[in-house]
């Protein structure tokens, strides 16, 4: 009877063994992630998804060996990491929570501002050592090389040429596409190709990024403050992400605790051989949560 009591416990260890797959994978993507190069936030979501594994595995453990005190202390660490997934659920959308993309007129893309983000992550990136490290994970990328240019055939020459300006302007750019390999749309630039544009002669600067552009490939506009706003841009979407799929993870955690709960008070009652009814002694004031 204790050993089938145990059952569902050993259900809520291997269905968490299952959740402890998509955080995993979560914190792999964005590792991989050509165009994600804030790599500090991914480390403890990778971290996240072992232990919970390893939770589980311990609790199939504790199940199949029916061992009351290693099952409760299943319940106990998953409890505990039930608090850690929800700090860092909190966590991500803190540090993502302001900055979105700027509409500019007669253009499909987005400009983005370096200071339409504040907080602990703008500070973070812009802090002039770290940024050394992810504008060199950018040029390694190669987001404003090949797979950015495009061609069309001139209908007089037959030659392949640098799509139009006016065709240019109605690309979905990315965030990293926008701040990094183009100058700011304020800047008046001339289009050459998509990573080439020349100064107007007369017109004045007012955007430092603007002086800051070059057309040297390996420059472009990497040292841009909306190169660094385009960053955070990519960053804030893939957490957003990757927190959606956490919470569905954490409220189905929350469940299986519950879950777990009742589970190992019914195998605590069937290995004690506890009596059920009207006879049963409790206590006058019972405690709110039961183990």
């Amino acid at each position: 009877m204790y050993r089938r009591a145990t059952g569902p416990v050993g259900t809520t260890a291997f269905i968490t063994f299952l959740l402890g797959i998509p955080i995993l994978a979560g914190g792999i993507w964005l590792s991989s992630s050509a165009t994600d190069c804030i790599r500090f936030l991914q480390l403890p979501l990778i971290i996240l998804g072992v232990t919970l594994m390893a939770i589980s595995l311990f609790g199939l453990s504790a199940a199949c060996y029916g061992q009351l005190k290693l099952i409760r202390f299943f319940l106990f660490l998953l409890f505990l990491f039930l608090f850690a997934l929800l700090f860092f659920i909190i966590f991500a959308y803190a540090v993502t929570d302001k900055g979105k993309g700027q509409v500019v007129l007669n253009r499909s893309f987005l400009e983005y501002l370096l200071d339409d983000y504040s907080g602990w992550l703008k500070d973070k990136v812009a802090d002039a050592e770290y940024w050394e490290k992810v504008s060199d994970c950018l040029h390694r990328s190669g987001e404003c090389g090949v797979a950015m240019a495009r061609y069309v055939r001139d209908p007089n020459s037959g030659l392949l040429v640098p799509e139009s300006a006016d065709a240019f302007y109605q690309r979905k750019l990315s965030p990293i596409e926008s701040g990094c390999c183009k100058p700011p749309t304020s800047c008046g630039y001339t289009y050459v190709n998509e990573t080439v544009w020349n100064p107007v002669p007369g017109v004045p600067a007012t955007d430092p990024d603007c002086t800051r552009w070059s057309n040297d490939q390996q420059v472009l506009c990497y040292e841009c403050d909306s190169c660094k706003a385009g960053v955070l841009a990519t960053t804030r979407r893939h957490w957003r992400k990757v927190s959606k799929i956490n919470i569905v993870v954490l409220v189905v955690l929350v469940i299986l605790y519950f879950i777990g709960c009742f589970a190992y008070r019914h195998a605590k009652r069937a290995h004690y051989d506890e009596t059920y009814g009207v006879n049963r002694m409790s206590k006058a004031t019972p405690s709110f949560f039961r183990f």
